[in-house]
């Protein structure tokens, strides 16, 4: 390797050589670097199997393989960073580029939307369970202790406004009176005439308010839902009469039918005056986001994908993810026989107290499986031990894997989610959590690497 040098700005002739002539010399550097851990700590050729990514047979070349498109999900969430600036990272980056499998020249790659495309193709094939269980029987060697599990649900939001019912049924309205003065356009037929500009001004009025009086939001909610249920029933009016003429598109008619439910739960919550409504919607781009009670202290409702995690040996396992709230209480034994079909034998259980139910308790006694559960009942003959065992469980579940979503979250892109689909969100979850997943398994292979050298 050459020695460093430094570029002065009176330097008449800056020499540098290509990589293609020292490629050998990146290659080896990047083996050496974090990133190249994580490469080796990844399955590829079998990952590429399950997600079924096949090269096009016909028109051009892409400028990504199969293997390239899933490096450029896990460089996404390592990087964590937006699309343009992973590209711009990309390009400039010689690590990033071998890590993909690329070599970009001088010009690098202009469209930054190509990681969109990237993400939307994958997400389609994405089947989370069978591309665990390639990973879990890679990463099984590099792993202790794989009879012990631990159990918890953690929610990663989606990257959205904070849904009030006024702030639905205006975006509603928006959406609606600005449908319909373009089929008005179209179709050359005056705009029916409506109360629009007029409540634009109050809600406008009303939502520069710091402190919003309840009064106030009720007027508007039922002025909204007013004017709202008027401005579908002229869509529903043009669309009967002009049903020759219209060839309104796919997206329309989600859109509509999303909007018509809104108004029907709203005007169930503004009657009755109870929020839990069944598939309650909260975002009309988003229609599939469910408010998620976690009843937490500073955060009791998120809005985002509610996940059942095990974690064995510090490596977290997608059990259940679901964007419907749902009590993880009742998932205990199908995560026992998950984590068997991936490591085997589960002899110890460390969870929350959610989790000690009756129905947990029985089938954990019947399978010989030790838990972290409060005791129920006379104390055994082995209380003292089984109080260490209980205490060692807890604490080890309260650090490490409490720690490992916040870890996530912080630092792999996990903690607002930017996808603008239901399976997108899921694929950015899957790789923001095997990201750091392949993180500890690299610094792993580190560390056995140099014990090997080392006798």
């Amino acid at each position: 390797m050459r020695k460093i040098r430094r570029i002065f700005e009176t330097t008449q002739e800056i020499s540098f050589i290509s990589p293609e002539k020292e490629f050998s010399l990146y290659l080896q550097s990047f083996k050496e670097s974090e990133l190249g851990g994580i490469y080796q700590a990844i399955p590829w050729n079998d990952i590429v199997r399950k997600l079924k990514i096949k090269e096009n047979k016909k028109g051009p070349d892409l400028i990504f393989g199969p293997q390239g498109m899933i490096a450029l999900m896990f460089l996404k969430s390592y990087v964590e960073c937006s699309d343009e600036m992973l590209i711009n990272h990309l390009n400039g980056n010689i690590h990033f580029q071998i890590f993909c499998g690329v070599l970009l020249g001088a010009e690098g790659i202009k469209n930054f939307k190509i990681v969109s495309d990237i993400r939307c193709r994958l997400a389609r094939n994405l089947d989370v369970k069978e591309v665990q269980d390639v990973l879990a029987g890679y990463w099984k060697p590099y792993m202790k202790d794989t009879n012990v599990m631990m159990e918890d649900a953690t929610c990663y939001e989606t990257s959205m406004r904070y849904p009030t019912n006024v702030k639905l049924l205006w975006e509603s309205t928006e959406w609606s009176y600005n449908q319909l003065k373009l089929i008005c356009k179209y179709l050359k037929i005056r705009m029916p005439r409506n109360k629009y500009e007029e409540q634009w001004n109050k809600y406008n009025n009303y939502s520069h308010k710091r402190k919003k009086i309840h009064k106030e939001t009720l007027k508007r909610t039922r002025s909204l839902l007013y004017l709202l249920g008027k401005l579908i029933g002229l869509h529903r009016e043009i669309e009967n009469q002009y049903q020759d003429q219209l060839d309104l598109p796919k997206k329309y008619h989600e859109r509509i039918k999303v909007i018509r439910k809104v108004l029907k739960q709203q005007k169930e919550i503004f009657e009755t005056g109870n929020n839990s409504v069944p598939d309650r919607i909260v975002s009309i781009s988003k229609s599939y986001i469910r408010p998620i009670v976690r009843g937490k202290e500073t955060k009791p409702v998120e809005f985002g994908a509610k996940v059942n995690m095990i974690q064995i040996d510090g490596i977290n396992f997608i059990e259940h993810l679901s964007f419907d709230a749902f009590n993880e209480g009742t998932r205990l034994v199908k995560s026992i026989r998950y984590g068997r079909s991936l490591f085997g034998k589960i002899t110890h259980i460390s969870a929350d107290d959610i989790y000690a139910t009756n129905a947990n308790r029985k089938y954990s006694t019947a399978a010989h499986i030790v838990t972290n559960f409060k005791r129920k009942g006379r104390a055994g003959k082995h209380e003292e031990h089984r109080l260490i065992i209980s205490r060692e469980l807890r604490k080890e579940r309260a650090t490490r894997m409490e720690g490992s979503f916040g870890t996530e979250k912080e630092h792999y892109g996990l903690k607002r989610i930017r996808a603008m689909t239901e399976l997108n969100e899921i694929l950015w979850i899957f790789f923001g959590v095997h990201t750091a997943n392949a993180v500890k398994i690299a610094k792993r292979l580190a560390v056995s690497r140099v014990e090997r050298m080392a006798s």
